[in-house]
């Protein structure tokens, strides 16, 4: 399949590309690593007149280590996630996602941008991304705007993202030491797989005590949109962490999802291996905080 004609665009500031974003309107989609644009303009889901590279876009390529945040442009590479030290050092769990999304091909093509904004309720970042509190950056010409990423999605491939802004950082605050985090995905295969479900989750602990003071747990798969399993939350907040303690929470967060059933796996499948995931990124989070 052929690509449709399209006008292409090469700005060198953000400002530049809110100013083609305002002029030329929805005719207009943003290109980084083009895993999805490119295929579904080759498809026809949509045919844009004009294609806004953001490849020359440099502040949004960066990974910046803060006194109290981390920083992630959204031109950041999948791989870039994988191999950087600093993710490795604090984010581990954003890590692990990077690693079980697509192939090495992908990874060395995809963004932490595109991966969001697709918006799909399946992508591997998202749920890791929640878990640490991530809050996305939008510009546009009025200047940008920040979002937390728990209210950024509103459906299948839907947005709060207007179409004269541009998604240009992912901000996080720097986990505290007696915190960890982890994720896991299951798929029919191990690469190059839509998953069946995924999540994540973030605990840290009462230094004095040792109960969960703070606790975060996210899905994927399970619902329209990535989503935050408040019930699950509910059930580990103020315990001390056991193993029967996360075997509760994860029958919990059977009752956060909402999942259907598709070519990949049944509602009651998915529902089922909810609580076998929440345990073992749970199980995973604990391990992270005694090392």
């Amino acid at each position: 399949m052929l690509l449709p004609k399209f006008e292409y665009d090469e700005p060198r500031s953000i400002e530049e590309a809110c100013e083609t974003l305002r002029t030329f309107g929805e005719t207009v989609k943003p290109l980084a690593g083009g895993t999805d644009l490119m295929v579904n303009m080759k498809k026809g889901v949509v045919r844009p007149s004009r294609v806004l590279s953001l490849k020359k876009l440099k502040t949004c390529n960066r990974i910046e280590k803060l006194d109290a945040t981390i920083r992630i442009g959204a031109c950041t590479l999948v791989a870039e996630l994988i191999q950087n030290q600093v993710i490795a050092d604090t984010l581990p769990a954003l890590q692990a996602g990077a690693k079980a999304l697509g192939s090495p091909l992908i990874r060395n093509l995809a963004t932490i941008g595109g991966n969001i904004c697709s918006a799909r309720p399946a992508a591997d970042l998202p749920p890791a991304l929640l878990v640490y509190g991530a809050r996305v950056v939008l510009h546009s010409q009025q200047g940008p705007r920040t979002v937390l990423l728990k209210d950024f999605f509103k459906g299948p491939g839907q947005t709060v993202l207007r179409g004269d802004e541009l998604l240009t950082a992912i901000e996080l605050d720097r986990p505290p030491a007696n915190s960890g985090a982890g994720y896991l995905n299951l798929g029919i295969r191990k690469v190059q797989d839509i998953d069946i479900i995924n999540g994540a989750a973030y605990l840290a602990l009462n230094p004095r005590d040792g109960t969960i003071e703070k606790v975060r747990v996210a899905l994927g798969a399970v619902a329209p949109t990535p989503i935050r399993a408040s019930l699950a939350e509910q059930a580990l907040q103020g315990q001390k962490p056991s193993q029967d303690l996360f075997v509760q929470a994860g029958q919990a967060a059977q009752q956060d999802c909402t999942p259907i059933t598709d070519f990949r796996g049944g509602a009651a499948y998915r529902k089922a291996m909810t609580s076998v995931l929440v345990r073992r990124v749970l199980e995973t989070a604990l391990k992270q905080i005694e090392k």
